[in-house]
């Protein structure tokens, strides 16, 4: 009788290299130890008082932020339930560009107290039932914790976005918060908010001096100069090339035979000419300024200076799309003179020196910008990517704003009355659902405890005093005041679209991560990885 080796499950079944994990293997557990690291490097990075990170991506570039977003962008995770959670953080970003910090360290809570409840016997399916309860009543306990309103995009934008700049560049708020308001004043239609887009603010960072000489510039500023000789211009028609100027080539290689020197010179003659009439024909129709998309000949610039035409190349074809918007443009893909509905308008273009690099500005005095840049200033490239990615942020709430205008009550105070009724409502639910809403209820401590921390504070004295505090029915309000460590009826807010789209999220991936029972992994592809071979030494060394 011979004896039958063991054979690996799934031995016959998949093909050589796969790996399989089970949930009688601990993927559960390992799943949620996982996402519990990203969250953690995450979660000191949280609110005014974050701290920031160092992170060295692949090519050796250093980012030196809090922001979160930036962060997984540059961290490249593999784990395969990490990545669920970074793309739930991605899409809160793109639809809200805020709260992308809380997606991630909500849902580590909630598997935290989820893999508590599984090792006690609770059923995963029993968890994930008791979760969309939950989050099913925390929809619709958010609607009746709002505080305030944003009535007027001109006069009330101020107190929806500073708390978002806030949260990246404490101590500057204000003043980056008046930068952003003017900017969004200067492109939104208070009438129809809904056609805001984001991308119609500009950031322009130019080292040097501080943050209090930044502006805002209605219509675009472009880090270069002219081409020509014509570097300001005021009033003018403006005309968008996205093909060179230059004189023509044909697509077919051609010989042309010169029997003297004569003819060469009337066929360079002739060449001179018609560039010279196209150019003419340009200044013709009032047109002062061209802006190129692609290169612009010698010989056409020498008839431009001529005729006193300023030329402006930009080779990124997204700043020229921006300047057709400001001057209402429209781009073309052919060389000559464009029709009247063609060419745009522009009021001031001016060559300016600011800490010593040259820009040009595109600026609207009297006519309606749908283009408007803030030009920051700052002592280092760190300092100012990381101003810029708080501006970002604080435009980038406002689309939360325009698809809701209500507030919440912020600095952790929303967090903490959720707390309180969550588990006021888990205890009226029968059944071992009552288990998994009062444990979701716990997880909201989480923030509170982050902002406490971060700022200094004892957190278990902070988190008594704000719970002693929303157990009145006059408690709403009361958050932390970061500065002082008292709890304080705030002035801080929080958008309520943002907040709620972050909150459905991190339900969302902690659901689908939760029902994970099994991960079966393909080997890589790709060959295997070559020893790197040993540099030649001297051959006259002794080993």
């Amino acid at each position: 009788m011979s004896l039958k080796l063991p054979q690996a499950p799934n031995a016959g079944l998949f093909k050589n290299g796969y790996s399989s994990y089970s949930n009688a293997d601990g993927a559960i557990i390992r799943n949620v130890e996982a996402v519990r690291e990203i969250a953690s490097i995450l979660l000191t990075s949280m609110g005014p008082s974050g701290r920031n990170k160092i992170i060295v991506n692949k090519l050796g570039r250093k980012f030196i932020t809090n922001d979160a977003a930036t962060m997984l962008n540059e961290l490249e995770v593999v784990h395969p339930v990490v990545k669920i959670l970074i793309q739930a953080s991605k899409q809160q970003e793109f639809e809200m560009g805020d709260n992308t910090n809380l997606v991630i360290i909500l849902a580590g809570e909630f598997l935290n107290v989820a893999e508590k409840l599984v090792s006690l016997g609770l059923n995963v399916s029993d968890v994930i039932q008791g979760f969309n309860l939950a989050n099913k009543y925390v929809r619709e306990t958010l609607q009746e914790l709002v505080v305030d309103k944003v009535e007027s995009f001109e006069h009330d934008l101020s107190k929806a976005i500073k708390p978002v700049i806030a949260a990246k560049q404490y101590g500057v708020e204000d003043l980056i918060t008046r930068l952003v308001v003017d900017a969004v004043k200067t492109i939104i239609n208070p009438k129809n908010p809904l056609s805001f887009n984001v991308d119609n603010i500009r950031v322009v960072k130019i080292m040097g001096a501080s943050l209090s000489q930044s502006q805002v510039v209605k219509g675009m500023v472009l880090p270069r100069e002219p081409d020509g000789s014509v570097k300001n211009v005021t009033n003018s028609k403006v005309v968008v090339f996205t093909c060179p100027i230059d004189i023509s080539t044909t697509e077919t290689k051609g010989t042309v035979l010169l029997h003297n020197a004569q003819e060469m010179l009337d066929f360079s003659k002739g060449e001179e000419e018609q560039l010279e009439q196209m150019c003419k024909e340009i200044h013709d129709s009032g047109v002062k300024v061209i802006v190129a998309g692609a290169n612009v000949g010698e010989l056409a610039l020498h008839y431009l200076n001529k005729f006193g035409i300023l030329v402006l190349r930009v080779p990124s074809k997204f700043d020229l799309r921006r300047i057709c918007q400001v001057c209402g443009a429209t781009p073309l893909p052919r060389l000559g003179a464009p029709m009247a509905d063609e060419m745009g308008y522009i009021d001031v273009i001016e060559t300016k020196e600011i800490g010593g690099d040259r820009v040009t500005v595109f600026r609207q005095d009297s006519s309606a910008s749908r283009t408007a840049t803030i030009v920051i200033r700052g002592a280092t490239q760190n300092n100012l990517d990381d101003i810029e990615r708080a501006i970002d942020d604080g435009v980038s709430a406002i689309k939360g704003l325009v698809k809701d205008n209500r507030l919440l009550p912020g600095a952790g105070a929303v967090e903490v009355e959720l707390m309180k009724r969550v588990t006021q409502y888990g205890e009226t639910t029968p059944g071992l659902l009552q288990l998994a809403i009062k444990n979701f209820a716990k997880a909201f401590e989480v923030i509170p405890r982050v902002l406490a921390d971060t700022s200094g504070f004892d957190t278990s004295e902070v988190l008594s005093k704000l719970h002693a505090a929303h157990s009145e029915d006059s408690g709403l309000k009361y958050g932390l005041n970061i500065d002082t460590g008292d709890v304080v009826e705030t002035g801080v807010y929080d958008i309520l679209a943002t907040k709620q789209s972050a909150i459905d999220l991190a339900v969302e991936a902690t659901n689908t991560i939760l029902s994970i029972d099994q991960i079966i992994m393909a080997k890589r592809a790709g060959g295997p990885v070559m020893p790197k071979q040993p540099r030649p030494g001297n051959w006259d060394q002794d080993d």
